[in-house]
């Protein structure tokens, strides 16, 4: 078991709904120059643009602040979907990405920029909840990697019919409840679980990843959790013990209170950042369209933080 955190964590990273403050709190908008700056720079596929990214570096000390230290999200405004191609979108904000950290891999197959979509798929016969339209639940990214990034960055480019809302939790407010609420049981997430890994994984490495929901570094608290992939991984490996269950139990309601979440709708061309390490975030079920250019689409990035 990790060392734990026993002090309580107030605003900003220990926010709950009450102080979190409104969309505008939370957005950035960048200058019009950047933009065009990033998307007029043809290249073939993705590049790094190491002048451009340094060019522009001081645009994202605003952002990263409030990724580290304050709320550990951020919204960043707008790139000009009107009037630019989903491919300029995808390089303007691959390098926008790489001025906030380093992408890394997302899958096995080695994808840095990940399309979220719904491809008809089923969580119950092995997907990942990103290519399906049902509710992904409070979780982490990653939760069943070895490293998972520190970032992750959404950016919109169509939106569904209706639903796919995005709610964010700060895993410091869920430590803080637990603490007052069932203290007697927290030490339980500082022990590991067992994470099912969606076949991500390759040859001759565990088909589960065994790891705490928390740890305690004495700087960050470090979260891994998405409810459905460990009674997955359970099912597979040891089952729940009564203790375990009983603390996921109580997680799960505390998430899902209303007063810890803040709720949007993010909008085509909004980019969203959190920090993966204490920022939990769900997608609500959606309705898509049924016109195939208009269903809804978001691209992702995971990234790590940059001088590691």
């Amino acid at each position: 078991m990790s060392v734990r955190l026993d002090d309580q964590i107030g605003y900003p990273q220990g926010w709950t709904n009450a102080d979190a403050g409104e969309v505008g709190d939370w957005s950035i908008s960048l200058p019009e120059n950047l933009i065009q700056d990033f998307a007029d720079s043809e290249t073939e596929g993705l590049d790094g643009s190491p002048e451009l990214i340094q060019k522009w570096q001081g645009a994202f000390d605003s952002a990263l602040e409030q990724l580290n230290n304050g709320r550990g999200f951020v919204l960043l405004e707008h790139l000009p979907i009107a009037s630019f191609s989903d491919d300029q979108c995808r390089r303007a904000y691959w390098r926008i990405g790489q001025s906030l950290g380093r992408p890394i891999e997302q899958n096995i197959e080695g994808t840095l920029l990940y399309d979220v979509r719904d491809t008809g798929q089923s969580v119950g016969e092995g997907a990942r909840f990103s290519v399906t339209n049902a509710e992904s639940s409070f979780h982490t990214d990653a939760a069943f990697g070895e490293w998972p990034p520190e970032f992750v960055g959404i950016l919109s480019l169509h939106t569904a019919v209706s639903g796919g809302e995005s709610q964010l939790v700060s895993a410091y407010a869920m430590h803080n409840a637990l603490v007052d609420e069932a203290t007697e049981l927290i030490d339980i997430l500082y022990d590991d679980f067992s994470f099912d890994r969606r076949g991500q994984f390759r040859p001759g490495e565990p088909e589960l990843m065994v790891a705490p929901v928390f740890r305690w570094d004495g700087k960050e608290l470090d979260t891994r959790y998405l409810h459905y992939y460990i009674t997955e991984g359970h099912k597979a490996g040891e089952s729940l013990t009564e203790s375990q269950q009983n603390v996921l139990d109580k997680f799960v309601e505390i998430v899902s209170r209303p007063e810890m979440r803040v709720t949007f709708s993010l909008e085509p061309g909004q980019m969203l950042f959190t920090n993966n390490h204490w920022i939990l975030h769900n997608r609500t079920a959606f309705e898509d369209h049924t016109d195939p250019d208009k269903r809804r689409h978001y691209v992702r990035l995971w990234l790590d933080r940059k001088g590691k």
